[in-house]
């Protein structure tokens, strides 16, 4: 059982690599890692759509910028790590399968029982023909980032006909639900530098008000199709609050939870002259100079997720939070006796 376990575990890690090659689409429809097909399937408006482990992310509404980067949820909960999903055409499985046979690199023992299951009739015949065109072989994809969990997609090939849903005992199998699972591994939002004023080096003592573009801080998703079986759903994130640490105890932020709400698609509030000696609806105020050296103040965005998908399903996924830390420069205020 041992021997077969590291078999069938090699055999998943040699498949999602073999993924990343377009020569790899010529066995199946598949698909590849969508890194060499993404500019040829870029429109003159940037609009992208690639093929991943058998799934089409659409991510024309995806975030856009100067730097953009991946959600991380929240709670414990992370996207699926692998997934099965149609693979392969009767005729498809056998060019994939003989050569493997032929080549003996799997061991006599192991390719036995492959032909025992796919073409002797336990539970497929000849590759499952006599069905061709009515259904596919279905089989795992992984992560190309290979997270905790790649490696737990290991069921065999398995047929499914069209129309039928997967089999119950089969997890993470593509879905709906699941697909915007998979959607939501797919969103980029914008960087979190904020803008800090009044403008130059932060003072001592006096509030600084930070805000984020709001032009750039608005819904984004992705979209995840299967077009085979004709299903897809849509992951949309939106963001609800920023949350701002000074980086340093020496500090108070407004509000004191350093927490600023989303208020009408607006993140934070402009300074603007005049205003440097009011309290700022979000922003900072550190109560000690820097010195020689930095505060890393970490602002954090969370985004609400929501998802919709083929037959009217929908939900609400975890909350995704994506950060980033800058510099601050805080500066004694210079006083002057006469």
């Amino acid at each position: 059982m041992r021997t077969n376990r590291l078999l069938l575990v090699s055999g998943l890690l040699a498949l999602a690599l073999a993924a990343t090659s377009p020569a790899y689409a010529e066995k199946g429809f598949g698909g590849t890692d969508g890194q060499s097909n993404q500019d040829a399937n870029a429109d003159k408006n940037g609009t992208v759509s690639v093929t991943v482990g058998g799934v089409v992310f659409d991510r024309s509404k995806n975030g856009s910028g100067n730097s953009t980067g991946a959600l991380t949820s929240s709670t414990s909960w992370t996207p699926p790590p692998c997934w099965y999903a149609p693979k392969y055409t009767p005729e498809q499985l056998q060019k994939y399968l003989e050569p493997t046979w032929e080549a003996g690199s799997t061991g006599y023992e192991w390719d036995a029982k492959q032909r025992d299951r796919y073409v002797n009739g336990h539970p497929y015949k000849d590759f499952n023909k006599e069905k061709a065109g009515k259904g596919y072989f279905w089989d795992s994809f992984v992560n190309k980032d290979f997270p905790a969990g790649w490696d737990s997609c290991d069921e065999p090939i398995f047929w499914v006909d069209q129309g039928d849903p997967p089999p119950a005992n089969i997890e993470n199998a593509v879905t709906p639900e699941i697909l915007a699972e998979l959607a939501y591994a797919e969103i980029r939002v914008p960087s979190t530098k904020v803008t800090l004023a009044p403008a130059q080096a932060t003072k001592v003592n006096l509030p600084t008000w930070a805000w984020l573009d709001g032009a750039e801080f608005k819904p984004v998703s992705v979209t995840a199709s299967v077009p085979v079986l004709d299903i897809q759903a849509t992951a949309t994130a939106e963001p609800v609050s920023l949350r701002i640490e000074p980086g340093t105890k020496d500090a108070v932020t407004y509000p004191a939870s350093g927490v600023c709400e989303i208020d009408n698609g607006r993140i934070g509030e402009p300074y603007a002259k005049g205003k440097a000696d009011q309290t700022p609806p979000c922003g900072v105020k550190y109560l000690r100079s820097s010195g020689d050296g930095t505060y890393p103040l970490q602002a954090t965005i969370t985004w609400k997720i929501q998802w919709t998908g083929t037959g009217g399903a929908g939900g609400d996924l975890p909350d995704g939070t994506f950060g980033a830390t800058q510099n601050v420069v805080v500066q004694e205020v210079q006083a002057v006796n006469r």
